[in-house]
């Protein structure tokens, strides 16, 4: 069976009883299967531009007046921009409370005609789970719309769920998180496992995400820490640590 997300593996300065840096110590390597982003590949090596789109709902942001900038596609797009010197990295969040995937699904041809993106971030599954959308009929959007966009000749990267150790018994989100690994399988498209890279950090001491709805220095640091590991996927999956290397310096 072919992995799509083999493994997340967390750096952890404080469980080696150090304290690091808020940025090293959620440092969270992706280990892959063999998903490539090829048409992110195809544009970096052409030099970019590297547009992505984050599609889904407001998990992707933060509050407040910095709020934009703090929220986790801002952050994507700086460590790009970092890892990436010489492409230009533009992230664009289209989020929206409170919409199912098939809502979602419903409005991908007009964002993909409107942005244009070489790459489409899609987070799902959490109103859905809340709601209690039938699985299958949430299989069937997750499948619609991942073809939707592959036909359109862009690379998706899905993002199941948040974990929410407030609501974990409360929200069944298994059987949807089932089906976006199926999907992902299936259809050969990287799935940044959110949720379970997010239950690790809470259970491990590296964030505490009861507080994180309260505390705001905690989100941050939370939304910091989830455009890094997003940042570190794309990076694999497009190969462009490969690419970098035949750059002539």
């Amino acid at each position: 069976m072919r992995t799509v997300v083999a493994a997340f593996l967390v750096v952890l300065a404080s469980v080696c009883g150090t304290r690091a840096e808020p940025s090293e110590a959620c440092a969270a390597p992706v280990v892959l299967g063999d998903f490539p982003l090829e048409r992110v590949s195809v544009a970096v090596a052409k030099g970019g531009p590297l547009k992505i789109v984050v599609f889904g709902t407001t998990s992707s942001t933060l509050g407040g007046s910095d709020g934009a900038r703090d929220a986790y596609p801002w952050r994507l797009e700086a460590t790009l921009k970092r890892l990436i010197p010489g492409t230009p990295v533009e992230v664009v969040s289209l989020a929206k409370p409170r919409v199912t995937a098939d809502k979602m699904v419903k409005t991908f041809d007009r964002v993909l005609a409107d942005e244009k993106p070489t790459l489409v971030i899609w987070q799902t599954g959490t109103f859905d789970a809340m709601l209690g959308v039938n699985p299958g009929e949430f299989l069937n959007s997750l499948t619609g719309g991942v073809e939707k966009m592959k036909s359109a000749g862009v690379d998706v990267i899905l993002v199941n769920m948040q974990y929410n150790p407030r609501t974990e018994l409360m929200v069944a989100n298994e059987a949807y998180a089932d089906n976006m690994r199926w999907v992902a399988r299936e259809r050969q498209v990287p799935l940044f496992d959110r949720l379970s890279l997010m239950r690790t950090w809470n259970d491990t001491g590296v964030i505490d995400l009861y507080a994180a709805t309260k505390d705001i220095t905690i989100a941050k640091r939370l939304h910091d820490c989830i455009g890094r590991a997003l940042a570190s996927l794309i990076i694999d999956a497009g190969r462009l640590n490969a690419l970098e290397s035949k750059t002539p310096r």
